[in-house]
């Protein structure tokens, strides 16, 4: 079975319609989670999801729409209502069992409180990530591509389909591909069409440091922000 996976879109449809271009025929494609921007909701993303019959799950930037503070935003002109009851069906956990009985998990940031604490590899609740004994879990939130073993359960990070801040693969973009026959999961970075492209030689560190053969490299002790050393 072929999965799609992407997250963090945050209205860029541009760059999501890229994604499922470049990731192909999936047999199921994910969502996980922050799909709007904050006080901006995106017709165009919703409609997508929808065509492709994503499972999709809701983060804190939905949670920011749907709340009260939303009120404004929601009632924007051009802010198709369709679309929105569809995002607000959409609840902020997925729990399936995929035909090989293999079972998967997908949340945006933390399965527990602080719902929205950043998962990094180096996190020290990461650990606990295996105690919920499902062989796939799923994460966003931290725009930050991962894929570690912790247990039986296999953490997977796609990275951003929308707004790109992981400095290891030259600030692009990225989804990626989970292969359940095999485990497998591959990551595709490619540049975000409404932003201008980074210059590498810029980035601290320099090019060799962030290549993409260095996705095992050291993470930082700051997990909130980082820039590698």
């Amino acid at each position: 079975m072929r999965i799609g996976i992407v997250s963090d879109i945050h209205c860029n449809h541009e760059a999501l319609r890229i994604a499922l271009d470049r990731m192909g025929d999936v047999d199921e494609f994910l969502c996980a989670g922050d799909a709007v921007y904050q006080f901006r909701f995106s017709n165009e993303v919703m409609q997508i999801l929808r065509e492709r019959n994503a499972r999709y799950i809701l983060g804190n930037h939905e949670d920011v729409l749907l709340g009260k503070w939303g009120e404004g935003a929601r009632a924007a002109a051009g802010v198709r209502s369709d679309d929105l009851e569809y995002m607000a069906a959409h609840d902020y956990r997925l729990e399936t069992t995929l035909p090989n009985g293999k079972t998967l998990v997908m949340v945006h940031g933390s399965p527990w409180e602080p719902y929205n604490e950043y998962m990094y590899p180096n996190s020290p609740a990461i650990s606990r990530l295996g105690e919920i004994g499902a062989d796939y879990v799923i994460l966003g939130h931290t725009h930050y591509q991962m894929a570690e073993r912790v247990g039986r359960s296999l953490i997977i990070n796609p990275g951003s389909a929308g707004e790109p801040r992981d400095a290891r693969n030259h600030f692009k973009l990225s989804y990626a591909v989970l292969e359940t026959d095999n485990g497998e999961v591959t990551f595709d970075d490619f540049p975000d069409p409404t932003r201008a492209s980074v210059d590498p030689s810029i980035i601290p560190g320099g090019t060799a440091a962030h290549s993409n053969a260095a996705r095992d490299e050291r993470t930082p002790k700051n997990t909130n922000f980082w820039t590698p050393d």
